[in-house]
């Protein structure tokens, strides 16, 4: 048990949730509770999932929790994007936040490629 820890995807997610809530601690999202929450679950979420699927008893439970995590990926992206539009942070801490997410998403790609391959 716990061996999702030693994952290099989960703990480069988990770093970046954990960058999500320092950057949204403060500024814009400060009065924008709605947006705030909404980056935070799903920022939270795609670590989440990586850790309960790598924890589940079967590559099929393990890979639906994984596409779980790409879903939130991808909806994390959006609302950073919808942030960055809205003036809540700079063009620089959206593309480094979009190169982690892209990197996140290529090795979620990679891992739900190589579990489902496993019979």
């Amino acid at each position: 048990m716990g061996g999702f820890r030693e994952l290099v995807l989960w703990q480069r997610a988990k770093a970046l949730a954990v960058k999500i809530y320092t950057i949204t601690r403060h500024g814009r999202f400060d009065t924008d509770f709605g947006l705030k929450d909404q980056i935070r679950r799903a920022a939270v979420s795609v670590p989440s999932n990586i850790a309960e699927g790598d924890e589940r008893g079967t590559n099929k439970d393990a890979v639906r929790f994984f596409y779980i995590a790409k879903g939130s990926l991808a909806e994390l992206q959006t609302q950073l994007e919808i942030a960055h539009e809205i003036g809540y942070f700079d063009e620089g801490i959206l593309l480094d936040l979009e190169q982690e997410c892209k990197t996140i998403g290529r090795m979620l790609g990679s891992l739900i490629k190589a579990r489902s391959a496993v019979h």
